[in-house]
């Protein structure tokens, strides 16, 4: 699969598709068209977020940060989130959880 091909992009609220889904590790690619948002929740398990492309806003626990294609971004267990797109462009990302969320406790 190459995450550059068939990026889901829908019409109204994010995209997404399920890329690795394995015991100790589930990535997701997210697409989101200008001014659409993943709306605020707890991260499940230990996440990664790689910027593929475009321009995003990420509130971690009520601070902002602003990140761009090739940004990698840790965020912890239990990390309050919401993720938007800022740009004029559309946006992709990983969402990279260690371990799989079905394996947290």
């Amino acid at each position: 699969m190459n995450v550059f091909e068939n990026i889901p992009y829908r019409e109204e609220g994010m995209g997404r598709r399920k890329l690795v889904d394995e015991k100790h590790l589930l990535v997701m690619q997210i697409a989101l068209k200008p001014g659409q948002s993943v709306p605020v929740h707890d991260a499940n398990s230990n996440v990664h977020l790689l910027v593929l492309e475009g321009s995003l806003s990420i509130e971690l626990n009520g601070l902002d940060t602003d990140v761009r294609k090739g940004d990698i971004l840790p965020v912890a267990f239990k990390t309050s989130m919401s993720i938007r797109n800022i740009s004029e462009e559309n946006s992709s990302f990983l969402v990279i959880k260690t371990p799989n969320p079905s394996e947290m406790r």
